[in-house]
């Protein structure tokens, strides 16, 4: 990945395609960590090579914060936490070009939490990943 584009999040490294999310939370092949309050669903899959090597994708349900406000706060933040931090798993995933990974965080809990301590378990999640991929 360049170094311009090593900090950024575009439309292409969000996950959006119902296929993919079917496959990744119905399919055999993915995998589940947690790191309280948060949850990654994660799966390897096919790549042509063109596309982003990890797509990704937050979840905040509704039974957590029914104001659309603090959900909105809580996907910001893990976004934010992704971003800056998704370095350790594209390190993992330079040597394979034909593979990619998608995955999804999922909210747990029912209380906010501060951007660092988001970041924290973001970043723990990541590089366990790193180290099963």
């Amino acid at each position: 990945m360049a170094a311009s584009g090593a900090f950024t999040l575009g439309k292409e490294e969000r996950l959006c395609s119902r296929m993919l999310i079917d496959r990744l939370f119905k399919g055999s092949g993915s995998r589940s960590l947690s790191a309280y309050p948060l949850r990654a669903v994660y799966m390897q899959i096919e790549s042509d090579g063109q596309g982003p090597q990890v797509q990704m994708l937050v979840s905040v349900p509704k039974k957590c914060f029914k104001r659309a406000v603090k959900r909105n706060r809580v996907k910001r933040q893990v976004r934010e936490a992704f971003r800056k931090n998704k370095q350790k798993l594209t390190e993992r995933m330079a040597s394979t070009t034909d593979k990619a990974v998608v995955v999804a965080f999922i909210w747990l809990d029912g209380k906010l939490y501060s951007s660092a301590s988001v970041e924290a378990q973001v970043c723990n999640l990541l590089e366990r990943m790193g180290e099963r991929l």
